[in-house]
């Protein structure tokens, strides 16, 4: 760096007081770091912009390689850079027939985790009322009785524990499954998966590894503290582990065989409000998988696109009802997974052909709306294709009241996304829409 500074001074006359005290900082410093030297290096870079200097080719090349080398050194091994990541498990789509049975949603997850177990003697499942009553919504029903106390099994009330547990039993080659009773609850056991799991296999240096998989059930019903979706607070506190928001249990049931087929952890969050609507069996139930990162384009559309996950997917069919009566059409996608979001373009590829988007969940305003529109909007780079402001539709800033009017009034409803998609429709082409006030 000394002689590319040293070149530089005298290639570049007209900076000589400036480069000259580079090289005082760069040769007097008392305990000289590479950062440092990237450091000084960098802001050379940016002094000497615009003039021709082979010694500025010379410090572009060093810092370019430095940066690089850096990247591998200090930011690998954080997520799904090894050969058993699940985003290289094979996608394998569920199957139909014509005697596809109708079922609730927690017998398909019934019928899903009796496979596995039967399958994998490795798995074991834990939590608050999972064991002798298989779970308050019964997906592990008369599940222990078959498998035994051993693989399926009742805990106490405390989240910590429960996170602590599946991590160290990951940690020992065992696939658990480890049950928080309601979304609301996992900040009680966020701590664990914070410091430890998420970041297990970062800071061993790939050496290390603990496949948990957490179970939780989420977002809107009823009741104050069972009806929460904080995930702004999860998409800042996992990084390292995946973030699976399924929208039935079909979906989760494949999102589940994915994980169980790679070594990386994740949360699945199924739909609270889903465990007793009907879903066909499919004919290949623990076989098929659910690929990671791959939205899912549910209902293609020309006027805009609406981005969401969980149980705003049939709010977001509703509203699309709605909207059709007046001749607007939309695009719904499912992100399926938000961490991680969208490898492959889907979302920004949509948007180039709808040039409007709204994002829409039942997190609070700014929460996981503002994450989804940072990854489309700046890393997919879709402000490019934007004809009219990009809208967020969201929970309210308060907990969900009790009762079904607390529902309505607190969560995102249809009404509430065809007014933001009307509006938008309505700014853009006012002689196409009467105006609603």
């Amino acid at each position: 760096m000394l002689d590319i500074f040293q070149q530089l001074k005298s290639e570049l006359p007209q900076l000589d007081e400036f480069m000259s005290q580079q090289i005082r900082a760069l040769t007097q410093h008392p305990a000289l770091l590479l950062a440092d030297i990237v450091k000084l290096g960098r802001q050379v870079y940016f002094r000497t912009a615009g003039h021709d200097s082979p010694a500025r080719d010379r410090l572009k090349a060093w810092l370019d390689k430095e940066l690089e080398q850096a990247k591998d050194y200090y930011h690998k091994h954080f997520f799904a850079d090894m050969p058993r990541s699940a985003l290289n498990v094979p996608i394998i789509p569920p199957t139909y027939s014509e005697n596809s049975p109708l079922k609730n949603g927690y017998e398909i997850l019934n019928t899903f985790f009796d496979r596995i177990f039967e399958k994998y003697p490795h798995v074991f499942a834990f939590g608050e009322d999972v064991g002798k009553i298989g779970g308050v919504n019964q997906a592990f029903a008369g599940l222990q009785a078959k498998f035994g106390e051993s693989r399926i099994f009742d805990t106490g009330i405390r989240e910590w524990t429960i996170m602590g547990q599946a991590i160290g039993m990951a940690m020992r080659g065992l696939r658990p499954i480890g049950e928080i009773q309601y979304l609301d609850y996992l900040i009680y056991g966020l701590e664990p998966l914070n410091d430890d799991l998420a970041t297990l296999r970062y800071r061993s240096d790939g050496q290390q590894k603990a496949p948990a998989i957490v179970r939780t059930r989420g977002h809107r019903l009823e009741g104050i503290w069972h009806t929460g979706s904080p995930m702004g607070m999860l998409l800042n506190a996992i990084r390292g582990m995946y973030l699976c928001v399924p929208r039935n249990m079909v979906q989760a049931a494949g999102m589940y065989n994915t994980l169980l087929q790679s070594d990386e952890p994740g949360i699945i969050i199924e739909r609270l409000n889903a465990y007793r609507l009907k879903e066909r069996l499919p004919d290949n139930i623990g076989e098929y998988t659910v690929p990671m990162g791959m939205p899912e384009i549910l209902k293609e559309g020309t006027d805009v696109t609406i981005v969401t996950y969980g149980s705003c997917v049939p709010v977001a069919e509703e509203a699309i009802g709605l909207l059709e009566q007046f001749g607007i059409s939309v695009e719904l996608i499912d992100v399926q997974t938000l961490l991680p979001f969208d490898l492959e373009g889907v979302i920004v590829h949509s948007l180039a052909k709808t040039n409007r988007v709204v994002f829409l969940d039942e997190d609070v305003p700014g929460g996981a709306t503002a994450y989804m529109m940072q990854q489309v909007l700046e890393v997919q780079g879709g402000y490019r294709y934007l004809d009219s402001e990009p809208v967020t539709v969201t929970a309210a800033e308060h907990r969900t009241p009790y009762g079904s009017d607390g529902d309505y009034f607190a969560k995102p409803n249809a009404e509430d996304v065809f007014e933001a998609v009307y509006r938008l429709i309505y700014e853009a082409e006012p002689d196409r829409l009467p105006p609603l006030a």
